[in-house]
C-alpha cells in the first residue's frame, strides 16, 4: 500500500506564501485522495503490488484493462506528483541550490533566476490543470516540461526523473490567490527547499 509523504510542519507553517486552509486540503483531501483512489485501483490488480510508483507509472501501457489503466494514471500520477510537491517545500528549507545541483542549473540554464524564469513560463502557460517540472534527463542534464492533469515525465519512458514540480491545478492556489496563477508561481518559489531539490539530483 502506499503513503503519504509525512508533513514535517504544521499546515500554516508556510504562511504568508501559501496559506494554511490551502495546505490542510490540499493535502488532507487531494492528495490524500489520490492516495487512496490508487490503492483501491492496486488491488484489483494485485500483479502491481509489489511495484514502485515510478514502475507503475512507466509502464502504463502493461495494463490491460483500459478503465483501470485510466484510474492508476489519473490517481497514481497525482499521487506521485503531490508526493514530490510535499516534499520538496518547506518553511525553513534552503533558499538556493548549492553543489551539483548549482552547478549543473548555471550550466544548463545560466542562473537560478533564469531557471525560475523558465519554469513559471511553462507553469504560466499550462492551460487548464497540470503541472510544470524540473527534471534531471538520462545524461543528468536538468529540463523543464510541463504536463495537463496528474501527467508527469515518469509516462514518457524517455528517462526523465522530475526533482520539482509546481502543481498549477487551482486547488492549489485560489483560496488565496484566486485567478492570479503568476501571484501563486512567484511566492511558490519562498518555500522551496533546495537541499531536498539537490538530494533527488544526487540520487540520478
Amino acid at each position: 500500500m502506499f503513503s503519504q509523504y509525512s508533513l514535517p510542519y504544521d499546515f500554516g507553517k508556510l504562511e504568508p506564501h501559501i496559506d494554511k486552509l490551502t495546505m490542510e486540503t490540499h493535502y488532507t483531501k487531494h492528495h490524500a485522495g489520490y492516495m487512496n483512489n490508487l490503492n483501491a485501483a492496486i488491488e484489483k490488480n494485485p500483479s502491481l503490488s509489489n511495484k514502485t510508483i515510478e514502475q507503475i507509472l512507466g509502464n502504463l501501457d502493461h495494463i490491460a484493462d483500459e478503465s483501470l489503466r485510466t484510474t492508476i494514471r489519473n490517481n497514481g500520477g497525482g499521487y506521485y506528483n503531490h508526493n514530490l510537491y510535499f516534499s520538496t517545500i518547506a518553511p525553513n528549507g534552503a533558499k538556493t541550490p548549492t553543489g551539483k545541483l548549482d552547478a549543473q542549473i548555471k550550466k544548463d540554464f545560466g542562473s537560478l533566476d533564469f531557471l525560475k524564469d523558465a519554469m513559471a513560463k511553462a507553469a504560466l502557460s499550462r492551460f487548464g490543470s497540470g503541472w510544470a517540472f524540473l527534471s534531471v534527463t538520462k545524461d543528468g542534464n536538468l529540463t523543464i516540461s510541463s504536463y495537463p492533469n496528474q501527467d508527469n515525465p515518469l509516462m514518457d519512458k524517455k528517462g526523465d526523473k522530475p526533482i520539482l514540480g509546481i502543481d498549477v491545478w487551482e486547488h492549489a492556489y485560489y483560496l488565496k490567490y484566486k485567478n492570479l496563477r503568476g501571484d501563486y508561481i512567484k511566492a511558490f518559489w519562498n518555500v522551496v527547499d533546495w537541499d531536498a531539490v539537490g538530494a533527488l539530483f544526487d540520487e540520478k
